[in-house]
């Protein structure tokens, strides 16, 4: 009846005690829990991500409406402002700036033009090295067909002396004498690739006109006229070059013609020639298979 009265659970006591950032002791008093609150510093775990200052996003902002203007100024300058109502309904900032992009649109038009000529050029030189080589093997042909006919005369007049006394004597039919190659003066056209297919040997590109250079322009330019106008002295130079390399591939087609035609009339000689022997072996093989029958 008289006994003590058990006082609560002390873990639970503890527990409500232990972190005294998360709970306040109720005896502390309100200047010494401000206190404590006050030197408790905030935490950032490393896993916590770090936010993005408002000044990125202004600057990505920025970046992505001035890319975006830019696109769609050029979509307007391909059209010629059909969706923005027309030339006569723009700015003179932007007339002048549309000017600018169609100077510099025809330069690299232009520059485009001389890049495939000079392609073909090179091509050309390739074809006329080609063509002089195809020449030079006809020659060969037709000189190694003047050697058969040489050898051929010898057998023929052993065959001729062969078969006894009493046998009729046996000589070939000649239609025509073997002429050989034509030789014709020096064209312009083989001396020319003559000369190229020894830079070619010697490992040395065939040295065509160059670009003339560019004019420079006195100063830096700073306005849409001073654009327009560095833009028209490129063009200029451009179209320089451009007449230099159509000038060179009109030559160089005139020399394909003649080599050509050359080639032409050597391939008819060579014709003509190689007949006669074919007729002149056949009439030899007979003789000797009549021989050989007696």
């Amino acid at each position: 009846m008289f006994g003590f009265r058990k006082s609560p659970n002390p873990k639970v006591a503890k527990q409500n005690s232990v972190d005294p950032g998360f709970g306040s002791n109720p005896f502390d008093s309100d200047s010494e829990s401000d206190a404590k609150k006050g030197l408790t510093p905030a935490r950032r775990t490393s896993s916590e991500p770090v936010l993005p200052g408002i000044n990125d996003f202004s600057d990505n902002d920025e970046r992505g409406a001035s890319s975006t203007n830019k696109h769609a100024s050029r979509n307007n300058y391909k059209n010629d402002f059909r969706d923005s109502g027309g030339l006569e309904n723009q700015s003179v900032q932007e007339l002048e700036n549309y000017a600018v992009y169609k100077a510099e649109d025809t330069t690299n038009t232009v520059n485009s033009c001389l890049k495939i000529a000079e392609d073909i050029r090179d091509d050309a030189s390739k074809t006329l090295v080609t063509l002089h080589a195809q020449g030079e093997q006809i020659t060969r042909t037709h000189n190694t067909a003047v050697s058969i006919d040489q050898d051929l005369s010898r057998g023929e007049k052993l065959l001729g002396s062969l078969g006894g006394m009493f046998s009729k004597t046996w000589k070939p039919k000649k239609t025509k004498a073997i002429q050989g190659p034509v030789i014709t003066g020096d064209d312009p056209s083989k001396s020319r690739a003559n000369h190229l297919e020894q830079r070619e040997k010697l490992g040395i590109a065939p040295a065509p006109k160059g670009r003339s250079n560019p004019r420079q322009p006195s100063s830096e330019a700073t306005t849409a006229l001073q654009k327009v106008e560095v833009e028209k002295a490129k063009q200029d130079d451009g179209l320089d070059d451009l007449s230099n390399i159509l000038g060179d591939l009109k030559g160089m087609a005139v020399d394909m013609g003649s080599e050509l035609e050359r080639q032409n009339k050597a391939l008819d000689h060579l014709h003509d020639d190689v007949e006669e022997l074919n007729s002149r072996v056949k009439g030899a093989n007979q003789r000797g298979r009549r021989l050989l029958g007696k």
